[in-house]
């Protein structure tokens, strides 16, 4: 252990050895003038004990140093003194450096000052003066080599924990040269890589990227140790010894300038993430591909019965038993379209797919749209429903098919969810350049706890007494929608059984729609007779096919029905179609062969070809235009869509889309 450090009120002080008691009082007295303190020693045993606790200089006679042993006991306790201490020492000889024990001291005891005596005092003074400054500088030096000490002593203790922290990091760390040649590498590097240190060292790290990845690793390193940039990251596939490819983390950032044109590279091992990003991306596909087979294979049925309940109701007579049947039949088939049409919802919500076809519409129309859309439901639950709307028209940019959605939905929610012979409230109200809608109904209420919540995907209220059924995705599609159109959506409720409010505030716009003749606002025309179409219904489903023949036959068309893709083209010759409603997914021949078939034939050069269809993601239509297909209908096909499409068949064509 070193000896404790000094008082620094000692360290300032003269030890002093006299050959008199007067002699050393005296030379206290003079030295206490000038302000220096002087401690009296008896003997060398002293004066060295006191040179431990601190002393400034020695002040000796040479009486004192008379015998050897006490001269090299001075001496030897002089030798061991820290590097930095050199203590003056002022000896007073009668001869100065003639004196014999004057010489033998300056031999031993080193740093020595003579002082002829007898001494004048104010030599004295200056003499001690002098030494204390000395032994101040020293005490300067101590101090200066302390800080460099514990400088030295702070940095080998980062270097340790650098290297620590280095040697045992979970990602790999490398040093790289001006070419990427690797100069210093961690464990983990050695292990991600497969590689031994020693093959690594002096090896180029960027041999280990994959090729397809390595022009641009490579330029990106010499952008960074250029100066174009501070650090890269990104992404990479490197290949591991053993030939096995992996995705990595790579960040490269240059070193420190004295370091010259080097670089660090960070590598993360991300196989497993990017394996699992894979896996997820492959059940989303799969989780797609159900969803639409799902739809499909609902569709299906629901286009017979569909057909079955437009027959029935335009051939049975008015019986209101019949007719009360054939309505709740037809809500309920209409209710499984809109579930399954929510279904492929989720999808296109989850991957932000939806897209609007905006342009400018007059709200009022929009509303209204959705009243006739939700009226079956009101009327059912013989709720009273009113509408407050200001006497000005309103524009907005919308897609008005998507805008009606939301506010039938809203409807619908209402009409569900308030117990029979309620009351629901739609009102429209214009603030600054917003309008605000607003859905208000006194039914089951939302609990406070689920007003933040509602909007959530497949969140469904317990009612606690109505199950009312849907797959809860309803007030996110309609969350989504308004949020496309720039607006919000808001629920309130004060709780259960107390009713709830939806507000949707939409930006308005400036001018209103020009309103074509024959457009909104104007009675549609009468349904124009099909006595002159001859309609081939090609589809594997017979009930399907078979239904639908009943039904256009009823409406004056002449049909045709086959079951399979040969069984039509051998149609064209014999019955001349001028419309083919076909389905697509038959076995053996399907629909797009045939299409692509009966576009070849010179015969059906001008008939109009209908896809109908259970599949109805945008990537099914796409394939249906590029095959030739006039139109693409999703089953159970809207009926006055069907009759619009077959009654304007003389005018110029267009793609169609819908049920």
């Amino acid at each position: 252990m070193s000896d404790p450090a000094p008082k620094p009120s000692l360290e300032r002080r003269i030890l002093a050895l006299a050959p008199t008691g007067r002699d050393a009082e005296l030379t206290r007295s003079v030295l206490a003038e000038v302000g220096i303190r002087t401690q009296i020693c008896a003997d060398l045993a002293e004066m060295v004990g006191e040179m431990a606790a601190g002393a400034g200089a020695l002040l000796i006679s040479e009486e004192a140093l008379q015998s050897e042993v006490g001269m090299h006991y001075l001496g030897d306790r002089l030798m061991r003194q820290p590097p930095w201490s050199d203590i003056p020492v002022l000896l007073l000889a009668h001869q100065g450096a003639s004196s014999a024990a004057a010489r033998r001291a300056i031999r031993v005891l080193g740093n020595v000052t003579l002082l002829e005596r007898p001494v004048r005092l104010a030599s004295l003074v200056t003499a001690a003066q002098t030494a204390l400054r000395a032994r101040q500088r020293q005490y300067h030096a101590r101090a200066h080599l302390q800080e460099l000490d514990e400088t030295a002593r702070a940095l080998a203790d980062s270097q340790g924990r650098l290297q620590a922290l280095f040697a045992n990091a979970a990602v790999g760390i490398a040093e790289l040269g001006p070419e990427g040649s690797v100069t210093l590498a961690n464990d983990a590097l050695c292990r991600l890589l497969g590689e031994r240190r020693e093959a690594l060292l002096g090896a180029g790290l960027f041999s280990h990227v994959h090729p397809a990845d390595r022009d641009e690793v490579l330029a990106a390193y010499r952008g960074v140790i250029e100066g174009a940039g501070e650090i890269y990251s990104g992404e990479r596939r490197f290949v591991r010894h053993d030939g096995e490819t992996i995705w990595v983390l790579l960040s490269l950032t240059p070193a420190r300038e004295w370091a010259g044109k080097r670089g660090v590279a960070v590598i993360e091992d991300i196989t497993e993430r990017k394996h699992a990003e894979e896996d997820l991306r492959e059940a989303d596909r799969r989780k797609d591909e159900f969803i639409a087979t799902l739809a499909h294979e609902l569709r299906n049925p629901l286009a017979p019965i569909r057909n079955s309940l437009h027959i029935v109701r335009a051939t049975a007579t008015r019986d209101p038993t019949i007719e009360r049947v054939v309505g709740m039949m037809e809500r309920q088939v209409q209710h499984m379209v809109r579930i399954v049409d929510d279904l492929l919802e989720v999808s296109r919500i989850s991957r932000g797919k939806i897209e609007l076809r905006k342009e400018r519409v007059e709200l009022g129309a929009v509303l209204r749209n959705a009243i006739d859309t939700s009226r079956p439901l009101i009327e059912a639950g013989r709720h009273q429903f009113s509408l407050a709307m200001p006497d000005v028209p309103i524009a907005v940019d919308a897609d008005a098919v998507r805008l009606a959605q939301v506010f039938a939905n809203l409807l619908n929610n209402s009409a569900k969810y308030t117990p029979p012979g309620g009351r629901i409230e739609m009102s429209v109200e214009l603030k600054a350049d917003m309008a605000v809608v607003c859905v208000k109904d006194n039914g089951e209420g939302i609990p406070p706890p689920m007003l933040g919540r509602v909007f959530n995907m497949f969140t469904q209220l317990d009612t606690g007494t109505r199950a009312q059924g849907g797959l809860g995705i309803g007030l996110t599609l309609a969350r989504t929608l308004v949020h496309l159109h720039g607006g919000t959506i808001e629920a309130f409720s004060e709780g259960r059984n107390k009713g709830c409010a939806f507000t949707i505030r939409l930006p308005i716009a400036r001018e209103l729609p020009a309103i074509a003749p024959g457009g909104p606002g104007h009675s549609s025309p009468a349904r124009e007779q099909l006595e002159r179409e001859r309609v081939l219904v090609v589809d594997d489903n017979q009930d399907a096919a078979d239904s639908l023949g009943m039904l256009l036959q009823h409406l004056g068309a002449q049909v045709m029905v086959v079951h399979d893709g040969y069984s039509a083209l051998h149609a064209l010759a014999d019955f001349r179609p001028t419309a083919i409603l076909l389905d697509l997914g038959m076995p053996g021949m399907n629909g797009f062969e045939v299409a692509r078939r009966v576009r070849q034939d010179p015969r059906a050069r001008d008939t109009t070809l209908v896809a109908l269809t259970g599949w109805g993601q945008r990537s099914d239509r796409r394939r249906t235009q590029e095959a030739g297909f006039d139109h693409h209908l999703v089953k159970p096909a809207d009926l006055d869509t069907l009759h619009s499409i077959l009654a304007r068949r003389g005018a110029p064509r267009e793609a169609t889309a819908g049920h």
